[in-house]
């Protein structure tokens, strides 16, 4: 997905431009690689087993593979705990139509998490022509 250079001027305000490289330009998907990962995932120990052990990787991994400053506390994907991390008490689906502008459709959740497929969708063309909020809007979504 290529990004507008208007959201790639928020994404430089909070640090996460550099994750803007990881395209088909840049990173190239080594599908032999990643279908040998798959088959040798062990998930109810969370970990891959190879030919010289077993190896996990962890956030602090991820992390620091894709170069992101982590220091405060993290807010994972799953909307039920997003009450706790955020003032006033306000239902998740309400923070989520004031951050991004647009309600989420019944169809587009999943188990508390929302479908990547939705959020490619929904934010994936910045049309021209639109004013600063949307533009911020956008940003986050794709941050």
């Amino acid at each position: 997905m290529l990004l507008d250079n208007r959201i790639v001027s928020y994404l430089q305000m909070v640090g996460l431009a550099h994750l803007t490289r990881l395209n088909d330009y840049w990173f190239r998907l080594d599908e032999p690689l990643v279908s040998t990962f798959v088959d040798r995932w062990r998930p109810e120990m969370h970990t891959f087993h190879l030919s010289f052990g077993e190896c996990m990787i962890t956030l602090q991994d991820v992390a620091y593979q894709l170069g992101l400053s982590i220091h405060e506390q993290y807010v994972s994907g799953c909307l039920t705990d997003f009450e706790r991390y955020i003032d006033d008490d306000l239902p998740t689906w309400i923070w989520f139509q004031y951050f991004l502008g647009v309600l989420l459709p019944p169809g587009c959740i999943d188990k508390f998490t929302v479908k990547c497929t939705w959020m490619q969708e929904t934010f994936s063309d910045l049309p021209e022509g639109t004013d600063e909020e949307t533009v911020r809007r956008y940003a986050r979504a794709i941050s």
